[in-house]
């Protein structure tokens, strides 16, 4: 077994897609570099923090990009979103069976503030676009820095999410909630509360991803070949079932309790005390997917 969470961004892309397949747009020997990190005396990455070309997927062509944790967290810049909104804009014109996205991001850098916000928009409008032409996007998450900030709306935004129970999925992330808000409200130190609120079997149980799978490269692999052959046209049906979840949330939690507890009550789970401790297989019989 070889762990999703161990491998660089270039590691995990070999592993998931068809050996020897994939193909790199813009390489670092190309040094496509931020503009902005060296003026703030910031080290820079020749590929910006994120690999995209094309590969193959069980045979099927395929787009594909992988975030690198390792450098900057991940974080969305300018350069970075700009390779991300290229592939996807080339995927409207070459549409490939499918886009295949790794995600690994704690958000925009705040050292390109204003120009990783607009990055990340074009990004979610570029995902958008290829889902309305009929190509699926599916997004892969579970490395060590979770998918967070632009990035997990992005992840949304996509056809497909698939996620190991070590993965994290969240619009904020718990250092920021508690910086703003204070310890009391969420300590980011805690681990049980950290993964019983982002991480991977509480997304599986709520619904919001699709997939969930061990942390594990050839389960990854598995299950994008699984969503790629599940494709879901964009109709106002599935529009409104994504839109029902989000309905959800909103009703009033009275099952006492934290929110995460109240939701698991929510959906039949008696104990779910014993969820964090729950493995993959028993997840996945429970929830909203199940």
């Amino acid at each position: 077994m070889i762990s999703y969470v161990e491998c660089t961004a270039r590691e995990r892309l070999a592993q998931v897609v068809d050996s020897g397949s994939f193909h790199e747009w813009l390489p670092p020997s190309e040094r496509i570099t931020s503009p902005h990190l060296a003026q703030l005396g910031v080290p820079s990455a020749f590929d910006d923090g994120v690999a995209i070309g094309r590969a193959t997927l069980d045979g099927h062509p395929i787009f594909v990009a992988a975030q690198e944790g390792e450098f900057m967290g991940g974080g969305v810049g300018e350069v970075h979103g700009a390779k991300l909104v290229g592939l996807l804009k080339r995927a409207l014109r070459d549409r490939p069976q499918a886009v295949l996205l790794l995600a690994e991001s704690g958000g925009v850098r705040l050292h390109e503030a204003n120009a990783g916000l607009i990055a990340v928009s074009e990004v979610m409008r570029a995902v958008l676009d290829v889902r309305a032409a009929g190509i699926p996007v599916i997004l892969l998450i579970g490395g060590a820095n979770g998918c967070f900030g632009g990035m997990g709306i992005v992840a949304r935004c996509a056809d497909h999410i698939v996620m190991s129970d070590v993965g994290r999925l969240a619009m904020s992330g718990p250092e920021v909630i508690e910086a703003s808000h204070g310890v009391d409200e969420f300590d980011s130190r805690d681990r049980a509360l950290v993964w019983r609120t982002t991480g991977g079997k509480h997304r599986w149980l709520t619904g919001d991803c699709d997939a969930l799978v061990e942390d594990d490269m050839a389960a990854f692999r598995s299950a994008a070949i699984a969503a790629l052959h599940a494709a879901k046209p964009v109709t106002l049906a599935v529009l409104e079932a994504e839109h029902a979840l989000l309905a959800a949330r909103l009703r009033p939690l009275d099952s006492g309790g934290d929110e995460a507890t109240a939701l698991w009550l929510r959906l039949g789970i008696a104990d779910a005390a014993r969820v964090p401790d729950m493995d993959v297989a028993e997840t996945r019989t429970l929830g909203v997917n199940a």
